[in-house]
């Protein structure tokens, strides 16, 4: 793929990221009505599929949720991330975004070992539901199943007013 198209892709995905900030969903997770400055978290466990042609490696590739404890992170939410993983360097080192429908992204990063599949990923704030959101997670993959997990724990903070 030519740097141009490239440098296309990565400006379409950033102008998404960009409309999913600009609305923003009135709760945060579902929960009730809160103080001004509460939190809550808890475990957080979330499986995905990477498959081509949604991810080929390349900036603006995406995986696809297919489970979640956490009803933000519901199936068909898409995983996108920032950088082409290049299979022949040690590990895969990008930033991403959860986009979990209109007005619901996270942001984060992921370090994945391009040996063992295994990494850490971390998701720190973002729009909507998101706002005030925080996990930390480890990234393991399961060849036999074709699955990616994440599994770890979140915490969100409110700050409503």
């Amino acid at each position: 793929m030519r740097r141009h198209e490239i440098i296309k892709r990565f400006a379409g995905l950033i102008a998404v990221v960009m409309l999913a900030a600009g609305v923003t969903a009135v709760s945060a997770l579902g929960v009730a009505s809160k103080p001004a400055h509460s939190s809550r978290g808890g475990a957080l466990h979330v499986t995905k599929v990477c498959v081509y042609p949604d991810f080929d490696g390349k900036p603006g590739s995406f995986c696809t949720i297919t489970s979640s404890n956490l009803s933000a992170i519901g199936a068909g939410s898409k995983v996108f991330y920032a950088e082409a993983d290049d299979p022949s360097a040690a590990f895969y080192d990008t930033d991403l975004y959860l986009y979990a429908g209109p007005g619901n992204s996270a942001f984060g990063h992921v370090k994945l070992s391009n040996t063992t599949g295994s990494g850490v990923l971390t998701l720190s704030g973002g729009t909507g539901r998101f706002r005030g959101f925080r996990a930390r997670v480890d990234v393991t993959y399961d060849a036999a199943a074709d699955l990616w997990h994440w599994d770890g724990s979140y915490r969100i903070k409110s700050h409503r007013h």
